[in-house]
C-alpha cells in the first residue's frame, strides 16, 4: 500500500492510536485517486495487527507482509474486518451503488465478539456511493457504535453526504499529491516508463496517483493530448472527436473508456485555472457539463462512442469560442 505524500495524515491517525483516543469513525475526504483508499486499508490493518500482536515497530502505518494478520488481510479472510465497495451484478458489471444489504450485513460482524483481538474495523470505499437507505442504515451504526470499532469512510465528495454522517466523523483531509510523490509512485509501479514519459503523465494527472497510474496502464497519453487539442483549438470538422470516439467505442476498450471519463473533467479544470476572462468562464461552464456527463454515462449505460463524442463537443465549445 503506497502512502507517499500523506505524512500529516499518518501522523494524525498514529497520534490518536498511541493516545488511546481513536475516534470510532474517520471521514477521509479529498480528490479521487490521491490514496485515501490505500490509507484506509493500511490504517485498518495496522490497528488490527497491533491489537492482535505482535505489535509492529515503526512510526508509519506499514505492516510487514509476513505479519500473521497481514496474511489474513491480504486473503480477505480476517474475521474482524469488512470492506464495503460496489459489487458486481448478474452481468458482471459494477453496481451503481453500495446497497443497504451490504450495510446491514455488517450486523453479522458486530453480533459476535471479535475473534482475534478487541478491535473490529470497517472500510467503506467510497461512502459517496451508498444508496439512500444504505446511508441511513450506516448512520444508525455511527450513532450507536459498538465498542472497539473503527469505521474508515472514503469520500471523494464529502459535501454530498448526509450532514449527520459527517458530524459523527473525525475528518481527515487529503489533497493532490506533489510531483515528487507522483514520480516516486510511477517509478515503483510502472518501471517501464522513463523519466521524460513520467513527467508527461504527471503534468496531466492533476495530483492524482490513481489517474497517473491509469495513464500508464491504459495508454491514455494519446487520448489526453487529443482531448487537449480540442480544448485549446476546437474541432471545426469533427475529426478529432470522431477519432476519440472510435478509439473508445469497442467493448474491449471498456477499462480505457472508464479511465477517460475520469480524465476529461480534470483536463477542463486545469484549463480553467490557467485561463482568464471569457475563456475562463467558458472553461468553468464546460467543467460542469463534462463532470455531469462523465458521472451519468456509466450509471445510465450510455453508448461509449456517443458519450465520448458529446464530451468532445463540450471541449470544443471552449476551444472554438
Amino acid at each position: 500500500m503506497n502512502l507517499l505524500g500523506h505524512d500529516r495524515q499518518i501522523a494524525a491517525f498514529r497520534s490518536a492510536m498511541e493516545r488511546g483516543s481513536l475516534h470510532h469513525a474517520w471521514l477521509l475526504a479529498g480528490p479521487k485517486g490521491v490514496g485515501k483508499g490505500s490509507f484506509a486499508r493500511a490504517a485498518a490493518l495496522r490497528l488490527l495487527a497491533d491489537a492482535a500482536g505482535p505489535r509492529v515497530t515503526g512510526a508509519g502505518l506499514e505492516t510487514p507482509p509476513d505479519h500473521r494478520i497481514a496474511a489474513l488481510f491480504a486473503a480477505r479472510s480476517h474475521p474482524d474486518f469488512r470492506l464495503l465497495e460496489r459489487e458486481l451484478n448478474d452481468k458482471k458489471e459494477l453496481r451503481r451503488n453500495i446497497t443497504i444489504h451490504q450495510v446491514r450485513a455488517l450486523g453479522d460482524l458486530f453480533a459476535v465478539a471479535p475473534a482475534l483481538s478487541e478491535w473490529r474495523a470497517v472500510v467503506i470505499d467510497a461512502v459517496d456511493e451508498l444508496e439512500g437507505p444504505a446511508a441511513n442504515a450506516l448512520l444508525k451504526m455511527l450513532e450507536e457504535p459498538p465498542g472497539k470499532s473503527l469505521f474508515l469512510l472514503v469520500s471523494h465528495s464529502p459535501g454530498r453526504l448526509l450532514p449527520t454522517i459527517r458530524s459523527r466523523c473525525r475528518r481527515l483531509d487529503f489533497g493532490p499529491l506533489d510531483d515528487s510523490a507522483l514520480d516516486s509512485i510511477l517509478a515503483a509501479e510502472q518501471p517501464r516508463l522513463g523519466p521524460e514519459e513520467r513527467q508527461r503523465v504527471i503534468a496531466l494527472a492533476g495530483g492524482s496517483a490513481g489517474r497517473a497510474l491509469a495513464f500508464a496502464e491504459f495508454d491514455l497519453l494519446p487520448l489526453a493530448e487529443e482531448a487537449l487539442a480540442i480544448l485549446r483549438r476546437g474541432d471545426p470538422d469533427n475529426s478529432r472527436r470522431s477519432r476519440l470516439a472510435s478509439a473508445l467505442a469497442l467493448k474491449a476498450a471498456a477499462p480505457r473508456y472508464a479511465a477517460f471519463l475520469d480524465l476529461v473533467p480534470s483536463l477542463v479544470a486545469g484549463e480553467a485555472r490557467q485561463a482568464d476572462g471569457e475563456r475562463r468562464q467558458r472553461a468553468a461552464a464546460a467543467y460542469g457539463k463534462a463532470q455531469e456527463t462523465a458521472a451519468l454515462a456509466p450509471r445510465l449505460s450510455l453508448d461509449p462512442a456517443s458519450t465520448v463524442f458529446a464530451l468532445g463537443t463540450i471541449l470544443a465549445e471552449v476551444g472554438q469560442g
